[in-house]
């Protein structure tokens, strides 16, 4: 649950309600993770006031409606300590999409390989040059900074990736270009001109010859 984990971190400065929480995560954190739902943020605050990691009170506001407050608690502090310390463990291995578009490409042959290769190189060359302006822009931020540093090793990886890819899957594709079947000769009746039809109709004459 590491949403769950980082509402804990915010929490460790002072009380905070909703909305103050969601600028915050998205302040701290940065474009590369996106926006934080507001709803969504609501159910895991819901969840750890059930779980006795955080307290919920009302404020009353004169002018506007009564907002409630979180407050993280013992639990929740040893709960985030716990979290903060332990090692993180890749669980659902490397999914990439790429990889599946390389698995397509390959049992097309070797056009479609290339074709592939080509555009997301210069996809991900398009990412590097957006990442390095999103860098400089938030140079101050060191959390923000840390993560765009880590989107631009990881797309540099990804360029690296395609040139392996190149290598060790054209062979796959030349060969599976050599075993894909001819096209048949046309038919003596399609050939020398290839438009009269069996039943002697000319086909030159239907509605998308040159002379209709």
């Amino acid at each position: 649950m590491p949403l769950h984990h980082a509402v804990l971190a915010l929490l460790t400065e002072r009380p905070s309600h909703g909305y103050e929480l969601k600028v915050q995560f998205e302040e701290t954190i940065g474009p590369q993770w996106g926006g934080l739902n507001i709803g969504h943020l609501y159910q895991i605050l819901e969840r750890l006031v059930r779980d006795g990691y955080v307290t919920r009170s009302q404020v009353t506001q004169a002018d506007r409606p009564d907002k409630n407050l979180y407050t993280l608690t013992p639990a929740g502090s040893a709960e985030l300590e716990t979290w903060a310390t332990t090692a993180w463990v890749r669980t659902g291995g490397f999914r990439d999409e790429i990889f599946l578009k390389l698995l397509g490409a390959v049992a097309l042959g070797t056009e479609a390989l290339v074709t592939l290769i080509e555009t997301q190189r210069q996809t991900y060359l398009s990412e590097l040059a957006g990442l390095a302006r999103q860098r400089r822009a938030h140079a101050g931020e060191p959390l923000v900074a840390l993560l765009i540093d880590a989107a631009l090793a990881h797309t540099k990886a990804d360029l690296g990736l395609l040139d392996s890819a190149e290598r060790h899957l054209s062979p796959l594709a030349a060969a599976q270009s050599a075993r894909k079947p001819r096209q048949p000769p046309a038919p003596d009746h399609l050939q020398d001109g290839g438009v009269v039809a069996d039943e002697g109709h000319d086909l030159r004459s239907g509605p998308w010859s040159d002379s209709a």
